[in-house]
């Protein structure tokens, strides 16, 4: 299961990348990315059988304005803008969890 990641109004784009676990960006999920040493950060995705790359300065990031929807953020690279949807993943409690308390 997936839950939107609980920023804050003022919730910048790097501060929520710190936490979250996947992202959707223009509506698609993005499962893998990361950043280089310099804190670039590189999406990759599949569009149906299309492999899709995105790489963000930590300049771009911090510049990303809040988005329309909750915990989104408009990101714009070359003159196109992007929208970033930060998610956390979350798991079902561990049954043995229960039973010990």
């Amino acid at each position: 299961m997936v839950r939107l990641y609980p920023g804050g109004p003022t919730m910048t784009l790097p501060t929520a990348l710190e936490t979250c676990d996947m992202l959707l960006i223009d509506t698609l999920h993005a499962f893998d990315f990361s950043f280089d040493e310099e804190q670039t950060l590189h999406i990759e995705c599949m569009d149906g059988r299309e492999l899709k790359r995105w790489a963000f300065t930590v300049a771009e990031q911090q510049a990303a304005q809040p988005g329309a929807e909750p915990d989104s953020f408009v990101i714009t690279r070359d003159g196109m803008s992007h929208t970033l949807t930060c998610l956390s993943a979350f798991s079902a409690r561990d049954e043995d969890d229960e039973t010990q308390a």
